[in-house]
C-alpha cells in the first residue's frame, strides 16, 4: 500500500452509540503477587503515608482517573474469608492462599481497601467468594458493608472504626465459575442456581445494588457460550450484568495478526450480547441485561517466568509483565471496542492495575513508573467521556493468520456534549507505511483541532523501566480541519487522539 492511499471517516453527532458509562474505564486489584502487598501498599517505603499506602502510586492512578475497580479478586475470591480482613490487624490470620499459592497476610481488608478507593476517587466492584462459600457469607457481608446499623454485622463495621456504611454499589456474584481452575468450580446449572439465590439474599439487605453474574473465563473454554445462557436462564430477572473475561498476547511473534485480535473482541462482545437477547426473548423479559468486561489485558510475558516462583511465600513478584509498544497499541483497539459497543458494555476493568499484568509498575522501596499500555488507558479515559458516536469508515484491508479484512484503520470516536469537544481515537495497524485519514467532522461547525497526540516508536518491542521511558506520547501530530474536513497523517504503527473543541 503506498501511503498516499487515503482511508475516509464520517464522524456525525447524529451518528449515536450510547451515553458511554464511566464505569467502562475501570480496574481490577486482586490479591495476587505485589499488587496490593509492594503495589498500592509499603508501609515501609518512603512515600507511604499514614496509612501505609505508596502516595506515588496513588497519584499514578489518579491520573488515569479510575472510576471503578473490582476487588479482592479474581481467583482467590473463591476461597477467600471476608471476615479474615476486617478488625484489628494483630488479630487477622495468616491463611494460605490456594489460587495463587502463597502466604495472605490480611494486612489489607474490605475497610483498608475501601479508604484506599476513596484516596484515588474510585468507587469499589466488590466480588463474594461463591467457590467455598455461598449465600450465607454474602448476605453478612453485605450488611457489613451497607447496612447502617443496629445489627450484629453493621455494629461489627463500626466497631472497627467505620461508624458509616461504605454503600458499596455494585457486586460480583463469584468469578470464573466455569474454570476447572477455580476453587469451587461449578457447572452452569450449579452456579446459575446459586446465584440466583445469593443475589435474592443480597437485595433483599440492600435493593439498591447492582449485580454481575459469572460468564464464560474465556473464548476458548468448551462450555462457551452455553454457560452464559444456562446462567442467564436461572439469573435473568435477579442479576444487571453478565461479566466477560479476555486476554490477550503476541506469542508468535506475528504482529500483524496480534494487532488484529481486538475483532475477536469485537465478535465476543456480539456473542454474548445476543446470547443475552435470546434468553430475553426466551423468558418474554422487558428487561435487558448488559455487559461487565471486568477482566481484560494483554497478558503473555511473564507466563513462562512465574512457574520459577516458590509457593508459600508473600507477596513474590507474579504475573509481571513487562510490556511493549506493541501492546500498547492493541490495548487501545481494545479500549475502542467497549466504546462502539458502549450500548451494552457498562462495565470494563483493565485487569489489573500495578505490577500485577499492569499499566502501573514498582519497585520495592523504589520508583513507580508508567508502563506503555499506561498512555492509550489514560488518553480514553480522559477524553472518552460523554457519547460514542459510531464513526463510518472506509480503510484499506489486509489479512492475517487468524483473521480477514482487517482495516488498517480502527478508530472510536467521542462526543463530550458539555465541555463542546469531540474526540477521534485511531490505531493505524500498518507496520510499514502511514496512512492519510480524511474525516469529515461537518456536523460540528465552528470546531478547531486542539491537539493531536501520538504514541509511536521504531521499535515495536520497545519497553518503559524504572530509568527509561522510551515509549511516551507527543502532541506533535500532524493534522488540519478545513471547510469541516479534518487531513491527518496516521504514522505507522501508531496511536493516535485528535482533539476538537467548539470556537470560543
Amino acid at each position: 500500500m503506498s501511503s498516499l492511499e487515503k482511508a475516509k471517516m464520517v464522524v456525525d453527532k447524529d451518528f449515536r452509540v450510547s451515553e458511554i458509562d464511566d464505569r467502562i474505564y475501570g480496574s481490577f486489584i486482586e490479591h495476587l503477587g505485589r499488587a496490593v502487598y509492594g503495589g498500592v501498599y509499603e508501609p515501609d517505603h518512603p512515600e507511604a503515608d499514614e496509612n501505609g499506602f505508596r502516595k506515588d502510586v496513588i497519584e499514578l492512578v489518579k491520573e488515569l482517573n479510575v472510576p471503578i475497580i473490582r476487588y479482592p479478586g479474581g481467583n482467590m475470591v473463591s476461597a477467600y474469608n471476608w471476615e479474615d480482613g476486617v478488625g484489628p490487624k494483630v488479630e487477622r490470620p495468616r491463611r494460605l492462599e490456594l489460587a495463587w499459592r502463597t502466604i495472605e497476610t490480611n494486612e489489607i481488608g474490605t475497610n483498608e481497601f475501601v479508604d484506599w478507593a476513596n484516596l484515588v476517587n474510585s468507587e469499589v466492584m466488590m466480588a463474594v467468594n461463591l467457590g467455598t462459600r455461598g449465600i450465607d457469607a454474602a448476605r453478612n457481608f453485605i450488611e457489613y458493608c451497607n447496612h447502617p446499623g443496629g445489627t450484629y454485622y453493621s455494629d461489627l463495621r463500626k466497631k472497627h472504626g467505620y461508624e458509616k456504611p461504605h454503600n458499596i454499589k455494585t457486586w460480583c456474584l463469584g468469578n470464573e465459575m466455569d474454570g476447572p481452575w477455580q476453587i469451587g468450580h461449578k457447572t452452569a446449572e450449579e452456579y446459575g442456581r446459586l446465584a440466583l439465590e445469593t443475589a435474592k439474599a443480597m437485595r433483599l439487605v440492600d435493593p439498591t445494588i447492582e449485580l454481575v453474574a459469572c460468564g464464560s473465563s474465556n473464548t476458548g473454554m468448551p462450555t462457551f457460550p452455553q454457560y452464559e445462557a444456562t446462567t442467564l436462564e436461572h439469573t435473568y430477572e435477579a442479576i444487571d450484568y453478565i461479566s466477560l473475561h479476555q486476554y490477550y498476547g503476541n506469542r508468535n511473534n506475528d504482529t500483524a495478526n496480534y494487532l488484529a485480535k481486538s475483532m475477536d473482541m469485537e465478535h465476543f462482545i456480539k456473542t454474548i450480547t445476543s446470547t443475552c437477547d435470546y434468553i430475553k426473548a426466551k423468558k418474554r423479559s422487558k428487561k435487558t441485561i448488559n455487559l461487565s468486561f471486568d477482566e481484560w489485558n494483554v497478558w503473555y510475558h511473564s507466563n513462562q517466568k512465574d512457574k520459577e516462583i516458590e509457593p508459600w511465600s508473600i507477596a513474590p513478584p507474579q504475573l509481571e509483565d513487562v510490556y511493549n509498544f506493541e501492546d500498547a497499541l492493541l490495548v487501545g483497539s481494545m479500549l475502542m471496542t467497549f466504546l462502539r459497543n458502549s450500548d451494552r458494555v457498562k462495565i470494563a476493568c483493565m485487569a489489573q492495575l500495578v505490577n500485577v499484568i499492569a499499566p502501573i509498575m514498582t519497585e520495592n522501596g523504589g520508583k513507580a513508573w508508567k508502563q506503555t499500555i499506561f498512555y492509550p488507558y489514560a488518553h480514553v479515559s480522559a477524553y472518552g467521556r460523554g457519547v460514542a458516536l459510531q464513526p463510518v469508515v472506509s480503510s484499506p484491508k489486509y489479512d492475517s493468520k487468524d483473521f480477514t479484512d482487517v482495516p488498517y484503520i480502527d478508530s472510536a470516536s467521542v462526543y463530550n456534549e458539555e465541555k463542546e469537544e469531540v474526540t477521534i481515537f485511531a490505531v493505524n495497524r500498518h507496520l510499514k507505511e502511514s496512512v492519510e485519514l480524511s474525516a469529515d467532522v461537518r456536523s460540528f461547525e465552528g470546531y478547531d483541532i486542539i491537539e493531536h497526540i501520538v504514541l509511536e516508536n521504531e521499535d515495536l518491542k520497545a519497553v518503559n523501566t524504572a530509568t527509561s521511558q522510551a515509549v511516551q506520547p507527543h502532541s506533535n501530530g500532524v493534522s488540519t480541519l478545513t471547510n469541516g474536513i479534518v487531513e491527518a497523517n496516521l504514522g505507522k504503527a501508531s496511536w493516535n487522539v485528535i482533539r476538537l473543541a467548539k470556537r470560543k
